[in-house]
Formats: structure tokens, sequence, C-alpha cells
């Protein structure tokens, strides 16, 4: 991050933006496999640790956006840009040194189990893919990606392009309504049960993107900010459940690798399908240099979003979530 702020050429700057990615995606799987191997229910537990990632979140992107003011005009002349970096690169200084006062977690194999390449890898988790369900799921989180990468790739594009005001404060409510349902996720677990919870999930990202599509910088200004409020049930339905959802299919013996898996399918080969093809219908429905034609593009992830929502309702049954131990 430190090397990132300092470079202003792009050949550069790439390689550093891949190592970074390459070195902090696996920690996501990592602090999900760690929290999980502490709790006894997870469906109850999790959410209430999850939060307080999505708090780091918004604290980040005010400050992006208030204090080192991202959105302005000025910012790339005055080189404010590297600001960004800088704030990443000192959090996580101040974040590897706090994680040496934590707790021993020892992994399993460390309390007489046999360690393979198999189990070092992640490769016993694709056992998990024979349950009929699991697949399902699994195929559904690689789907669902696609969508999701609309909204991470150009949402900040779209609202920049159509005038929105402090785009990066805005997108900051999608956020805070993330906070707001991560608390509530145990209680739509107990409710409605994983099936129709991670439907409303699915269902979300079809409106969010129809509201996209349909509002505007003047009188519909509400619909593009309820479309960004959608995010927490977006976020919270679909992905924190499936954590959970995959937590509970893996038992204690592919606890761990089921967490890498699940993270491969959405992060890894969901978000590398979906940011290209996000790149590629936004390429499309370009009308000049900066300057597209939303409504096109927006239906594209609300209609695919719709179809995988339709598809995974048939054929997923539901199931209580039950802990293996």
């Amino acid at each position: 991050m430190y090397q990132i702020a300092n470079t202003t050429d792009f050949t550069v700057f790439f390689p550093y933006v891949l190592g970074y990615m390459i070195i902090y995606m696996p920690t996501l799987a990592l602090v999900n496999s760690v929290s999980f191997n502490q709790m006894d229910n997870p469906a109850q537990q999790f959410a209430k640790v999850r939060v307080f990632g999505t708090i780091g979140w918004i604290v980040s992107g005010l400050v992006i956006s208030y204090f080192f003011m991202w959105d302005s005009e000025a910012n790339v002349s005055q080189g404010v840009l590297k600001n960004t970096f800088l704030m990443s690169g000192i959090a996580s200084l101040l974040l590897g040194i706090f994680s040496f006062t934590l707790p021993n977690t020892p992994p399993l194999s460390s309390k007489g189990n046999k360690v393979s390449i198999s189990n070092i890898l992640g490769l016993d988790a694709l056992k998990l893919l024979k349950d009929r369900n699991f697949l399902l799921f699994f195929i559904a989180s690689v789907l669902i990606c696609i969508p999701l990468a609309f909204y991470y790739q150009h949402a900040g594009q779209f609202l920049g392009e159509i005038g929105v005001s402090n785009p990066i404060g805005k997108m900051t409510i999608g956020q805070a309504s993330e906070v707001i349902f991560m608390l509530l996720l145990p209680w739509f677990f107990t409710k409605f049960g994983f099936k129709k919870t991670i439907l409303f999930g699915m269902l979300a990202w079809t409106l969010r993107y129809f509201l996209f599509a349909h509002g505007n910088a003047d009188d519909m200004v509400f619909m593009i900010l309820i479309g960004i409020a959608l995010h927490g049930i977006c976020y919270d339905f679909f992905f924190v459940s499936g954590q959970i959802y995959t937590d509970t299919k893996a038992g204690m013996k592919y606890k761990s690798s089921a967490q890498g898996l699940i993270t491969l399918a959405t992060y890894g080969l969901g978000m590398l399908i979906g940011f290209w093809i996000a790149g590629q219908v936004t390429d499309m429905y370009a009308l000049g240099e900066n300057e597209h034609n939303w409504y096109s593009v927006w239906r594209v992830p609300s209609i695919f979003a719709l179809v995988v929502t339709l598809v995974f309702a048939v054929l997923f049954k539901n199931e209580k979530i039950e802990y293996k131990k």
C-alpha cells in the first residue's frame, strides 16, 4: 500500500495491486475459519462479530469522502488520492501488530490430526460438492457474483456520471444498512430458514438494479438511494448467510477448507468472471468519454440475478441448519 501510494506509473502500480490482493484475499477465508472455530452456534454468533468489519468499511469510506475529499475535482492534481492508500497501509500495519495480541487459535491439525497436502490446499472440501444442495449453492455463489461485480466495479462511476453529489459518502448508506441487517440475520435464520433468507438476498440484487436503471440524480434520486440501502440485504442475506451455511455443511473436519472453497467460488472465480462481464457490458453501452447508457447497463445484472434466483428457488431443497461436530 505504501509503494502504491508513491507511484504514478500504471505499469508499476498494477503489479503492486495484484501482489497485494494475492496476499490479502486469503485472509477473508482465514478470518472466517478462525471465527467459526471459536463459536458454538455461528448462525447466532457470527453476525455480531462480522458487523465490526462493516463498521470499519463505513469509517474508511467517510474518511476518504469527507477528509481526503476523494470526490473533489482537485484530488488528482493535488495528489490527495494517495492518502487513501497510505490510510490502508497504516491500518494494515496496526492490524498486523494487534493480531499478535490475540489469543492462541491453533489449527485442528495441531491436536493430533494427520496433515496432508490435500488438507493444506483445501481440496478435502471438494467432497462437499457431492451434496446436491451444497453443489447448487456453490454454483449460485459463482453466478450471483456477476451482478455483485457490476455494483463493486461501476456503482461509484455511475453515481459520478449522472451527477449525484458526494457519491462515495452516499455509498456508505449501503454499509450502514449492512450493519442493521447483519444484526437481524440471526432472527431471519430462525424465522424463515436458510433458503428463504438467501432468496431474499438474491431478489434484492434484482430490485437494486431495477431501481438504478430507473433512477436519476434529480426527482428520482430516492430510487438510487434505496438501491444503495439494499446492500445490507444483498450482501448479508446471501454472502454472510452462505458462509454460515458452508460452516454447517462442513462440520469440524472440513471447516477451514470449506471456507477457503466458498471464498474461491465467490471472490475468486465468481468475481473474476463478474468483473470481466461487467466491463464488457459497460463498454458495450458507452456513449462517449465518461458517458454510458446506464439504463441498459443495469438491466443486465437485474435480469441475470432474477434468473439465478428462480433457478435456485426451484432446485434447492430447504433444510434446517444443523451443526456437525
